[in-house]
């Protein structure tokens, strides 16, 4: 364990958590702590080993602590309330930020820039990245409660929704689109993975899939074997098209990563440029997901993937209609969908 006391702040970095539920792979969940052995406020980060610490130095929270000695009296108030809340800052604006802690709205936003942000929207996007990636399913509950609150709730979570789908349309790329459109016309073999919070979109595009292509492969946890005996035949000339959103499933990163190795090509569709799953990627389909409670919203992903299976349908349409016109006999004669009378 090591500890950096700076300005009355006790900074611990610990290679585990007694009792933690923690994920091994999470290395910079962070909160506050009460220390047997100080007085004075702490924070800690679990799962940290040498990876963990290297990510920890690099972070937003590090340089904050690092450029403690340089704030004014007011900024290190604020960097202080930040160590002790940032899940609460997170969803602060700059003028409320200066009121919780007692200093003025200039003054947080000059602090913002201290850190090295434009200005403090880009400071709070940063505190958001970083509580969403981290936090568990219960520290998000507490966050998000706070900050709907009390307004109606229906009304806030599609003002979210509605959002989150305006950003997605201006984060992807129309040439990304294409190419990972091209590339799926192209694929001898499709396979689909999403694990975790991302099965039900796996699920979804490869129940589409399915009617456009004859060679479509779902990888899941539910078939009763393991992913890479699922992935096991993938290769040149193959498609590996990977779903993924914090907190990112380590199954999913290992199976692209794997299928990489193996010579297929990779298209992913995940939240950032930092998700574990973008670098590894041929093609990257960047699709906003928004923190709800202990859920994250994944409408803009469906959106996106509703656009990819529409996309690709208009490229095959002889073999989507015959398809279709298949199903439809057998649907019918098994009577799969109630009879509501004629129209």
């Amino acid at each position: 364990m090591q500890f950096w006391p700076r300005n009355d702040t006790l900074i611990v970095l610990t290679n585990s958590v007694k009792n933690s539920r923690f994920p091994s792979g999470v290395h910079s969940i962070i909160r506050r702590v009460a220390d047997a052995h100080a007085r004075t406020p702490a924070f800690f980060v679990a799962g940290a080993g040498q990876r963990g610490r290297e990510r920890i130095l690099s972070s937003l929270l590090h340089t904050i602590e690092e450029k403690m000695g340089q704030f004014s009296k007011g900024q290190k108030k604020i960097a202080r309330y930040i160590f002790e809340n940032y899940d609460k800052a997170a969803f602060m604006t700059a003028s409320k930020l200066g009121r919780e802690v007692g200093v003025s709205e200039s003054t947080v936003v000059r602090f913002a820039m201290e850190v090295g942000f434009e200005g403090y929207p880009q400071f709070q996007r940063s505190l958001k990245e970083l509580i969403k990636r981290n936090l568990s399913a219960v520290q998000r509950m507490r966050v998000t409660s706070e900050q709907i609150g009390d307004r109606d709730v229906l009304s806030r979570v599609l003002e979210l929704d509605i959002a989150t789908v305006r950003k997605t349309e201006q984060a992807v790329s129309s040439e990304d689109f294409n190419r990972a459109v091209e590339t799926l016309l192209e694929a001898r073999r499709i396979y689909i993975v999403g694990m975790r919070g991302a099965s039900s979109l796996s699920s979804f595009t490869a129940y589409y899939f399915n009617m456009i292509f004859e060679n479509v492969h779902l990888v899941s946890e539910d078939k009763g074997s393991d992913v890479f005996e699922q992935i096991v035949r993938i290769g040149e000339g193959d498609v590996i098209l990977g779903i993924s959103f914090p907190r990112y499933s380590k199954k999913t990163v290992r199976a692209l990563t794997c299928a990489a190795k193996s010579g297929a090509k990779v298209i992913s569709i995940t939240d950032s440029e930092k998700s574990p799953i973008a670098a590894m990627a041929d093609t990257v389909l960047y699709a906003k997901s928004e923190m709800i409670s202990f859920v994250d919203s994944l409408v803009a992903p469906l959106s996106l993937i509703n656009a990819l299976i529409v996309a690709l349908g208009q490229r095959k349409q002889t073999e989507v209609f015959a398809t279709l016109g298949k199903l439809e006999t057998m649907w019918n004669e098994d009577q799969v969908y109630e009879n509501i009378g004629e129209v």
